[in-house]
This record gives structure tokens, sequence and C-alpha cells, in this order.
């Protein structure tokens, strides 16, 4: 079973206050503390993130594409776990056998050792920041991370960190981070969707898919502060540059998803802007089953005549030198 978390770690503030958010905005570790609680108690469902075997085989195949393998590995940390989708999916799918989670938000480590209780996982879980990492030397097989790199203000710290917890030879694997390109057109594309959809819902003959106003005003708030928690996006080779700089050897970057970059972001923001009562089973595989469409589209045949560097998330990998 999951271990407890730490008992001297903060508690999750959901509610910030006033004062807490206007301080936010001048420091990202905060808005990261405070947006991150704030979204904890509903990530899963706002993302469509599952533990069964889409999303297993979701994050088994990222990780493959990445680190060119799947494991096993015995014990893995999980860096700005959030609920905990990355790491306990792919130990679901046995390339980790046991697992440690942080985050510097308390709800989303409260929240993923919840998630691996439920799933009968042995995951512990420390709130921790990415820059000074609450491991020994040498302790872990594998460090991971899906879409933690561009929250963190000093990457190349945490990754001298990563090199540091690992032990020689150990691997990391961090996947779906923003590129420099692919972030300019996902967040033109959701921003155009959820005004279409925003203003097309005030017509009286569709109202009904239009969510209450207190909800889209907090989802425009908490986009606001997503805003200040999103410090990066990246270049593949300068971020190979940055893993290789930290001290780690046989450093690669791999990109993938344009095609279903471009259909997944206006879907995602649709979603988001209407109830989701209105949407249904029907609509959730539509939207899955043209995202692995594309996504193979992407793999099999842009990937190889375009380059690497406009296609939307971008994985690297590396390994502590022995």
């Amino acid at each position: 079973m999951a271990s407890d978390p730490v008992v001297d770690d903060p508690q999750p503030n959901p509610h910030a206050t006033e004062a807490e958010m206007e301080a936010a905005w001048r420091d990202p570790k905060l808005a990261n503390v405070l947006y991150h609680d704030w979204e904890a108690g509903t990530y899963d469902e706002k993302w469509s993130i599952s533990y069964d075997e889409r999303c297993t085989t979701y994050a088994r195949d990222r990780f493959r594409a990445a680190a060119g393998d799947t494991g096993p590995y015995a014990h893995a940390l999980e860096l700005g776990s959030g609920t905990g989708f990355f790491l306990l999916n792919l130990m679901q799918a046995s390339v980790v056998e046991k697992g440690s989670v942080t985050d510097l938000s308390p709800g989303m480590v409260q929240v993923a050792l919840r998630n691996a209780e439920n799933l009968g996982l042995p995951v512990d879980g420390r709130v921790a920041d990415a820059e000074t990492i609450p491991y020994d030397d040498d302790t872990f097989d594998l460090v991971v991370g899906h879409a933690v790199l561009h929250h963190i203000p000093d990457v190349a710290t945490a990754m001298r960190e990563v090199l540091r917890v690992l032990k020689p030879g150990g691997k990391f694997v961090f996947a779906g981070d923003p590129t420099n390109i692919g972030n300019t057109y996902a967040r033109k594309l959701g921003q155009l969707t959820w005004w279409l959809t925003t203003t097309v819902t005030r017509v009286p003959a569709l109202n009904s898919w239009r969510r209450p106003q207190e909800e889209l005003d907090e989802s425009s708030r908490a986009a606001a502060l997503e805003a200040v928690v999103d410090l990066h996006t990246f270049d593949p080779g300068d971020l190979e540059r940055t893993a290789r700089g930290a001290g780690a050897v046989e450093v690669r970057a791999v990109t993938e998803e344009l095609s279903a970059a471009l259909f997944g972001w206006p879907v995602r923001t649709f979603e988001a802007a209407v109830p989701r009562e209105k949407l249904g089973f029907g609509w959730a595989m539509f939207a899955y089953r043209s995202w692995q469409r594309l996504s193979w589209v992407d793999e099999n045949v842009l990937a190889k005549v375009l380059p690497r560097e406009l296609f939307y998330n971008v994985s690297v990998t590396g390994r502590k030198p022995l």
C-alpha cells in the first residue's frame, strides 16, 4: 500500500487569499503552489487523466519513445508529480516497481498518494522543490517527470539535483514539455477556441451548452495564474545542452505531436468551456481515437520530413555517469 505523506509537510491551500494571489504574481514558486493546490481536486478530470489501459499505454509509449526501453526499474522518483499520472501509470505498465513522488504543491502530493493507495501501488511522497530534492545521493534507478520542466525556475540546477539522487548509471526521462514553436500555436488555438465557445454559447438556443458564469470566471483566473507558472518553452537542442552541462551522458531529446496537437488543444479547451455532461462517452472516444490516428501520422509521416522543432512536445533523457 502507499505510504503516508511526510508528517511535517504543509497542508494544501485550495482557497488562496487575495494577498497570496497578489504575491504570486511576483513569485513563480508560490504561484505554482497556489495554482496546483487550487487544481489538485479536479486535475485528473480536467485533463482526462485515468489509471486504466488508455493512460497506462500512453505513459509507457511516451517513456519508450524517449528512453528507448521499458525497464523494469527498481525504484523511480517522479519530479513535479502532480496527481501521479506518469509514475503510477508506468508502475501499472511494469516499467517501475517502487515509486516516490515529489511536488511543490501539498494538494498534488496528497492526491498522488491517494491515487497510489487506491491502485495498491508502493509509493511514498514528499512536498519538495525540484531544485533541492530531499533524498540522499545515489538513491534512485530512474527519475521521471511529465510536463514539469517548464514550471521549474532553474532547470540547470534541477538537472544537477536529478543526477545527484540518481545511482551511477541511472536514467532520467522528462516528457511532455512544450517546444518554443509548439507552445505558440497551442496557446493561440486555445485562446481562440475559448473565445469562440464562450461567445457562441451566449446565444439563447445554445445557452444549455454554457457553463455557469462563476465557473467560467474561475477558469479564467486559473488561466491567468497559469501564465505565471509556465516559465519556459524549449528548443530541443538547448535542452540537450542543459542536460549535458549538468553532467549527464547519453543525452537525447525527441519531439512528438504536430497534427495531434493542432487537433488536441482546441478539443481540450472546448471540453473545459462546456458542461461535461453535454459531451458523454461518444465524444470522449471520438477525441481519443482521432488523437491516436493523428499521433500515428505525426510519428510515421511528419516526423520523417519536418524539423523536430515544429512539434509540440519535447522529451529528454540521459544517464548519470558510472
